[in-house]
């Protein structure tokens, strides 16, 4: 058994006890306590009846059903006095998507391995290339090496790149992580963006992500894949691009058999060596030849930004954000004769949580100390793009911005018993988030799912990506009837109603626990804007190491 670091056995050890630490009593003042009892159920129902209806048709970002979405949050929080935060002096902030294609009958990938004939790889079937959101037509011809995960966590003494050569070659790796790797650093660590950047660092002009299993079918990319540019057309945010990286793709398992056989090297000792966090990279001995030509829809989408003035002269420069994505699926394939994703739990009902939470704030006779933000934000179906985008270039000065709640599909189909809080184990959050959850009667729990990456997965994880604090409760397991089994319903609902036209208000809602959403991710916020500190990274964090240096 590998033995982890001092350093490594601090982080998983911060993980653990800042999710038990037992909060605080929370004292709330009465008239913050009277404000909070005024949250009605119903008005969180009519936003989503709202932005689920057939009307918006999903949501699309780009469409006509997104803009009535966005005219309708700006309606919201215009009636509730909430001040324009957005570009010039508007609710809005320009995102500018660009949808790129790759057609398949233009694209090539031929490997040589010495001096043997190069040999033409089948598109669609044995690999497939990600359309370049800049460069339209893309040539590559480079040596293989074999880079592991792709990881390099020197936090937790791991490095797939520790004597490997990656300079000017195309590197193959293969998803996943060391098994003593915490769950939310696996998660990110497995990220396409990271590996990229990573292989970036390295020197590496193309990766080439390798499936481990012969029945893993390859993506697909009719429908396309978003960026998102910046004022200077260039790319500003990617969840498949990295400057300096000229080609991405996926080949199957059996071209990563092949390969390996190639080096004289065996793939099951490899993955063996991988999972108990040994790094097994090598040079692969053989040449790839790829052509790529990638061509381009570009349309504009918008995030929505508020903003409530704090009532301290020195804290009111900070921002405390509470965010949701306001899109959805659009139009797709019919599943049981209905073809429009409505997107009732996902995310209509964040949205939903957010304005309600803005009200709270509206009616606070004084406002808390630091400026509060909400931000309802596009393109997070499309990659996290939306807040990618904000985070990175926000209507409001970046180093000010002190802490993310975001609210994802909070899952409102049963009482709210417990919670848990993803990311809350990195950071100064946890204490907030134990007191308010404490107040409301609610226990808080470790993620039971955490191979579900869900830390990664939504738009608090843009605002890490910043050096950012950030959080997003969902539902714990606990039920009613006293038993810890609430994820067997959930999951139940997921396969049944999860990115499906079912996802609609014909479902299942529990608009209490809604409410109670509503209370608790408030009172995590109000807290952090009155603290006199801002919320930090706790000592030695990967994730505050990683994107902040702190």
């Amino acid at each position: 058994m590998r033995l982890l670091s001092p350093h490594a056995l601090l982080l998983v050890l911060s993980s653990l006890v800042s999710q038990v630490a037992p909060a605080q009593a929370l004292k709330v003042d009465k008239k913050v306590a009277k404000v909070l009892k005024q949250v009605r159920p119903d008005d969180v129902k009519a936003h989503i009846q709202y932005l689920a209806d057939d009307k918006l048709l999903g949501r699309r970002p780009g469409t006509p059903g997104y803009q009535m979405a966005v005219d309708y949050v700006t309606g919201q929080l215009k009636s509730l006095g909430v001040q324009p935060a957005g570009d010039n002096g508007s609710y809005v902030q320009r995102v500018r998507l660009r949808k790129a294609f790759s057609n398949l009958a233009t694209t090539t990938l031929l490997l040589r391995t010495g001096a043997e004939a190069a040999v033409p790889l089948a598109a669609g079937k044995e690999f497939v290339l990600y359309p370049h959101p800049e460069e339209a037509s893309v040539t590559l011809e480079a040596p293989l090496v074999f880079a592991g995960y792709g990881i390099s966590a020197p936090e937790l003494q791991y490095d797939d790149y520790a004597g490997l050569d990656a300079q000017g070659k195309i590197v193959v790796v293969v998803r996943g992580a060391p098994q003593a790797f915490p769950s939310t650093v696996a998660a990110a660590s497995q990220d396409v963006l990271a590996i990229l950047q990573n292989a970036a660092r390295h020197g590496a002009v193309g990766v080439l992500l390798a499936s481990r299993s012969a029945k893993a079918p390859l993506p697909s990319f009719k429908a396309g894949v978003f960026s998102v540019l910046g004022e200077d057309g260039k790319t500003a945010a990617s969840r498949t691009f990295a400057p300096g990286i000229k080609a991405l793709g996926v080949v199957n398992a059996a071209t990563l058999h092949t390969l390996f056989r190639a080096a004289a090297a065996d793939t099951g000792t490899t993955y063996s060596a991988l999972r108990n966090g040994k790094p097994a990279s090598l040079a692969l001995r053989s040449t790839a030849r790829l052509t790529n030509a990638s061509t381009y829809q570009d349309l504009d989408s918008y995030n929505v930004v508020g903003k409530f003035s704090g009532s301290d002269a020195r804290l009111q420069n900070e921002y405390v954000v509470h965010s949701a994505h306001l899109d959805h699926l659009g139009v797709g394939a019919p599943v049981k004769g209905d073809s429009i994703y409505n997107g009732a739990h996902d995310n209509a009902s964040g949205v939903a949580s957010v304005l309600e939470i803005a009200r709270l704030y509206a009616r606070l006779p004084q406002k808390p100390k630091r400026s509060v933000l909400f931000v309802l934000q596009t393109g997070e179906e499309l990659g996290l793009l939306g807040s990618a985008y904000f985070a990175a270039r926000p209507t409001v000065p970046k180093d000010q911005i002190v802490a993310d709640i975001n609210t994802d599909m909070p899952t409102i189909i049963a009482p709210l018993l417990s919670v848990v809080p993803l990311g809350v184990q990195h950071s100064t959050l946890a204490e907030p988030t134990n007191k308010a959850a404490a107040y409301l009667g609610l226990t808080v729990e470790a993620d039971p799912e955490p191979e579900q990456n869900r830390f990664i997965r939504s738009d608090q994880y843009s605002f890490v990506m910043q050096g950012i604090p950030a959080l997003h409760i969902k539902y714990g397991n606990k039920t009613a009837d006293g038993k810890n089994d609430l994820s067997k319903t959930v999951q139940a609902w997921r396969a049944a109603t999860y990115h499906k036209p079912q996802d609609d208000m014909s479902g299942t809602f529990d608009f209490e626990a809604g409410k109670k959403y509503v209370q608790l991710n408030f009172l995590i916020g109000y807290q952090v804007a009155q603290a006199e500190q801002r919320p930090s990274w706790n000592p030695g964090d990967f994730f505050g190491t990683r994107f902040s240096g702190k």
